[in-house]
């Protein structure tokens, strides 16, 4: 896999004059037309090993500029840069040259530790809209970043916001890694929001795809190569090139893999992006999207993963790096010595599901808590944070589902049924093992399915504030705010109670320090009430609550079973009222 490493790919702007440089091996001749090319394309010089390069003077930020490539067989193409930091129009535009100067202020931001972290995941272009046919921009999420900074989430996570097919959407067709789209607000916006959320100490993830590329972008047969008539140069030209959405890179080529390693040294340095999340790793390191089926592994894939990872770990020591793959595999998080990618954390299904199975939300399954407990008691080699939970994603969302208090009660997903249920999905979020995370508008309601139109509604901010209320008193706790939940960012969890016939699991979190720091979590599945409901606690004694579900400052309709304080025998025995679906977090003084 070794190979020498190119240096100023791409367009490089010095004092006077511009560097161009292209990987276009099987060209007969390449040129650049552009709007500074007044006297006819300017011919590339070949430098013998597959690249293509020019300095030439007169290039000014703003100006567009194409590669003009001679094939094999004579026709002449156009092809924008790979590299391109900017496209003016994502499927049929001009690669633009980019203004690289930004003033980044004086902020010495440093993420948290993961255990520490509590992740928000925005798509631009839903997340605030100006109105509803205007998609939502970096400059209008600045606006609310005042608002997720007082929610208490210390990370925003970005869905894609590459260039990408028909300029909208998800973000998961990617057309042009190397630039930000134009629509959103591109390269400046980026990297005023990220400044802005530093300012306000709020680290950025972003997510990226490298498992596949957009099949009419121009990677696709670049230089006019291709093999079996796939994908070219930048693509696997056989089996392995086939993917659900798209053509697979070529892992396996140096060229293809620096490729993807400048893009991850691009977010990290250019952008100061504060971590990223690699889109389904399963397909990339497997053709089938399966787990232990050697017939089908792409082992060079998992090789980039790992250098993927060492990279992003040599730039930025403090940038979380997360695997989307769902197949449960410790070697995922493992750390590289031991043959691992070394991924920080990964982000799988199982934590929604086991929500959903305890509530009676699974079609054609009975209510259970066994899914819940399973996922409490799991962990990847022995690091509790090496998972990201959620109740919603933009996943569990979609794809002919729905958000959670919408499956709850999709006739009214603002329901007394929908919000005891989503604020126990949420309650058990923030207070389980592995680093939350909360999908936009969870926080107020938002109903239905996730999709990249439909705007937030951000009139439920007024309309159920005490919900919003309670999240921020839930992300307060988990990060330790008051001094005395330390237990929640603790490794150590165990279930002290579980009665299966009412639904109702109770578990401890602490860090195992000298200093006792043990947070209990006491939550019914279920829609049935006690007056005294006995159980055994971990430690005798009087334990303070330090949230309560049903507290009425929630909402004014919840069926409030208010006490301050648990009190045991020496046995450690209590008798506790306890309301439908309920939530109770305690801790001693």
């Amino acid at each position: 896999m070794a190979h020498q490493i190119k240096k100023k790919l791409g367009l490089t702007l010095q004092a006077n004059k511009a560097e161009f440089r292209v990987w276009a091996p099987f060209a007969q001749a390449v040129s650049i037309i552009g709007t500074f090319t007044t006297e006819g394309p300017l011919a590339m010089v070949s430098e013998n090993d597959g690249y293509w390069s020019l300095s030439t003077k007169g290039v000014e930020p703003g100006q567009q500029y194409r590669y003009q490539i001679t094939t094999q067989s004579g026709d002449i193409i156009e092809k924008n840069d790979p590299r391109a930091r900017a496209i003016t129009n994502s499927d049929n535009g001009f690669s633009v040259v980019v203004d690289e100067s930004f003033d980044w202020g004086d902020s010495d931001f440093r993420p948290l530790p993961k255990s520490d972290q509590v992740i928000y995941e925005l798509h631009v272009g839903t997340f605030n809209r100006p109105d509803a046919s205007t998609p939502g921009t970096f400059d209008t999420a600045i606006e609310k970043l005042d608002y997720l900074q007082d929610l208490g989430v210390t990370t925003i996570e970005l869905m894609p916001i590459t260039s990408m097919a028909f300029s909208n959407g998800w973000g998961y067709a990617p057309n042009y890694i190397f630039s930000v789209e134009s629509m959103l607000g591109g390269r400046h916006g980026l990297m005023q929001f990220v400044k802005a959320c530093h300012e306000r100490n709020i680290g950025v993830i972003l997510d990226v795809v490298y498992n596949h590329f957009y099949g009419d972008s121009d990677l696709w047969q670049f230089d006019g190569w291709s093999e079996n008539n796939r994908g070219g140069i930048y693509f696997y030209n056989d089996e392995r090139g086939d993917t659900p959405w798209g053509g697979r890179p070529d892992y396996g080529r140096p060229e293809v893999r620096q490729f993807i390693l400048d893009n991850i040294t691009m977010w990290l340095s250019e952008y100061r992006l504060d971590g990223l999340r690699i889109d389904s790793t399963i397909y990339m390191r497997n053709t089938a999207g399966n787990n232990d089926d050697p017939a089908h592994d792409i082992p060079e894939a998992w090789l980039l993963m790992q250098d993927i990872v060492s990279l992003a770990h040599k730039i930025n020591p403090h940038a979380l790096l997360i695997a989307e793959d769902y197949a449960c595999n410790a070697y995922i998080t493992k750390n590289r010595s031991e043959d691992g990618c070394g991924f920080d954390a990964q982000w799988e299904l199982g934590f929604p599901h086991a929500l959903r199975d305890g509530l009676g939300l699974s079609y054609g399954v009975e209510p259970t808590l066994g899914s819940f407990r399973q996922e409490l008691e799991h962990s990847y080699n022995g690091d509790a944070f090496e998972k990201i939970i959620f109740s919603d994603s933009h996943d569990t969302a979609a794809n002919g589902s729905a958000r959670l208090n919408d499956i709850a009660a999709p006739e009214n997903p603002t329901s007394l049924a929908a919000r005891q249920k989503s604020l126990l999905a949420a309650s058990l979020m923030l207070t389980s093992p592995g680093i939350p995370m909360l999908l936009q508008g969870a926080e107020f309601l938002q109903g239905g399915a996730f999709n990249d139109w439909q705007a937030l509604e951000w009139g439920h901010l007024n309309h159920h504030a005490g919900f919003t209320e309670a999240h921020k008193h839930l992300v307060a706790l988990r990060r330790n705010a008051y001094n005395n939940t330390g237990g929640l960012s603790g490794q150590i969890t165990k279930v002290f109670h579980q009665n299966d016939d009412n639904h109702i699991i109770g578990f401890e979190r602490r860090t195992g320090s000298e200093k006792p720091d043990t947070t209990l979590v006491l939550a019914n599945f279920s829609n049935n009430s006690f007056d005294s409901y006995t159980v055994v606690l971990p430690e005798p004694g009087g334990w303070q609550v330090r949230f309560n579900s049903t507290w009425k400052g929630y909402a004014n309709d919840f069926p409030e079973k208010l006490f301050s304080t648990v009190e045991t025998d020496e046995n450690g025995i209590a008798n506790v009222a306890i309301a439908p679906y309920m939530v109770i977090i305690a801790s001693k003084d």
